[in-house]
């Protein structure tokens, strides 16, 4: 139980869920590294994000304190920037899987680069950052696919262990399959099924009792380890690095309502506001903002201190909006 309680204080750091959790201490993340005593392994779910599965698929693994790997598509990222930044914010590590999920084998060199390198923008204009990893569709790869990943900065990383729930696998298979993990391996899931999600619960146990903890995917060897103190959305690491953006709500009208963020940690930091369709901001103060999509808000000091805020148009949707915050 203390491993997995602080295990979500990691998750805490990059901001905060719908539900929000208060950050925990430095100490307590630390103690439950050591607490790892069988090495680390990496859970990585393909093919999200998905309006009608990433939310409960984040929602498990944050309360069963666990991190994984998130192999987007950039069409499905292209096409739900709030869903990105939702897992940044739940702590976990953003990766590539190509734009449309082709077979990359039957495509031409410059058609591989054009998956890889669109998937990263559209990755990186959602709020994911910039993707180290990359994962082929169907583990199919060569070394004309390789290349093309490392041009881009990306590490091929395919897995260890096949849960198969893209097959038909029984919630007690798939937790059978991840009591095979051992230090350092990697297993293949899928954010799009129930059966994956409901096996979160029993995945954590087993881990824990194991000796086994969550970890990130090296870009160095494509192996699991245990997740760096530092780092950036979309890069291993702890996102959101070293400071905190807690959401406090302001006034409400009819049609509008304020929002305040208040940053601690650092002086210097970018944090990603994502909004809500067809929510529309009005207005923002003391910071300096820009726009990476129609949700997507970027906001960084402008001399006025670590407190900023909006006015939020809400259309319908009284939902707070997601924060991602980054030391820079």
């Amino acid at each position: 139980m203390r491993r997995s309680l602080a295990a979500a204080a990691v998750l805490a750091v990059a901001g905060t869920l719908l539900s929000g959790a208060p950050a925990m201490a430095e100490a307590e993340v630390q103690a439950a590294a050591a607490d790892c005593a069988n090495g680390y392994v990496a859970l990585t779910y393909d093919d999200g994000p998905n309006p009608g599965n990433t939310t409960n698929l984040l929602n498990a693994l944050r309360s069963a304190g666990l991190r994984a790997t998130m192999f987007n598509t950039g069409q499905n990222a292209a096409s739900n920037p709030g869903l990105v930044a939702a897992q940044v914010s739940a702590g976990m590590w953003v990766a590539n899987h190509s734009y449309t999920h082709p077979h990359m084998l039957t495509l031409s060199a410059a058609q591989m680069s054009s998956e890889l390198s669109r998937t990263q923008s559209a990755i990186s204009s959602a709020g994911g950052g910039t993707p180290v990893l990359f994962r082929p569709p169907y583990g199919e790869t060569n070394a004309t696919l390789q290349s093309a990943a490392s041009a881009l900065g990306l590490r091929t990383v395919i897995w260890d262990v096949d849960s198969q729930d893209w097959n038909g696998a029984s919630t007690a298979q798939i937790v059978q399959a991840a009591s095979t993990l051992t230090n350092g391996q990697i297993i293949l899931m899928h954010d799009q099924y129930a059966t994956t999600v409901a096996a979160i619960p029993q995945i954590a146990a087993g881990l824990r009792n194991r000796g086994l903890c969550a970890g990130m995917i090296s870009p160095t060897t494509g192996r699991a380890v245990a997740p760096s103190s530092g780092g950036t959305p979309g890069t291993p690491g702890t996102p959101g690095g070293t400071c905190t953006a807690t959401y406090s709500e302001g006034r409400k009208w009819s049609d509008r309502f304020n929002g305040q963020v208040t940053v601690t940690g650092s002086n210097n930091w970018t944090v990603t506001v994502t909004f809500r369709s067809p929510q529309r901001v009005s207005a923002t103060w003391n910071a300096a903002v820009t726009w990476n999509s129609t949700y997507v808000m970027t906001a960084r000091p402008n001399g006025s201190g670590n407190t900023f805020g909006f006015t939020v148009m809400h259309g319908g949707n009284w939902t707070w909006p997601s924060l991602t915050c980054a030391a820079t």
